[in-house]
């Protein structure tokens, strides 16, 4: 098995990037799945957990649980949706906003770290690719995962 396919390899960095992250968090008595959602809040403030589980690619009830847990924190509140009320809306409370500042900047520090020694332009141009990457994935229907549709070659 080739473990340098792209595929792996993105995922080791993935998987190493949470490492680390969760190593410099670890004082915060806060899972990093519960840090994932804190950061994800507060970039969607008002995101319903349906769409949070959704982006965290947990389960709904999954999702529920964490958000009870952050919500009996005092760092998570639930809003009813006035569009919809049988949906509860998310938003930071003002005792999570100094832990999202250190948490934004581990995560800088993190970044930094990862990216020591890379020119800006071969940064520039993974960036890229891994959009590339994302956005062909994301594209791709289901029932039709055999790849992008857009360039394939037809046999017939």
């Amino acid at each position: 098995m080739d473990t340098n396919h792209i595929a792996f390899l993105i995922s080791d960095v993935a998987r190493l990037y949470r490492r680390r992250f969760d190593e410099r968090t670890r004082s915060f008595r806060i899972t990093g799945p519960q840090m994932r959602a804190l950061v994800a809040i507060m970039r969607f403030p008002g995101i319903n957990q349906g769409a949070l589980a959704e982006r965290l690619d947990v389960e709904p009830i999954t999702t529920c649980r964490m958000v009870d847990r952050l919500e009996q924190a005092s760092l998570v509140e639930r809003r009813r949706d006035p569009q919809d009320r049988r949906a509860w809306q998310l938003f930071l409370t003002d005792e999570a906003e100094p832990i999202i500042n250190e948490l934004q900047t581990i995560g800088e520090s993190v970044l930094a770290d990862s990216l020591q020694g890379i020119e800006p332009a071969a940064r520039d141009a993974a960036i890229a690719l891994l959009g590339r990457i994302r956005d062909n994935l994301g594209n791709i229907t289901q029932g039709n995962d055999d790849g992008p549709t857009q360039g394939a070659i037809r046999h017939g």
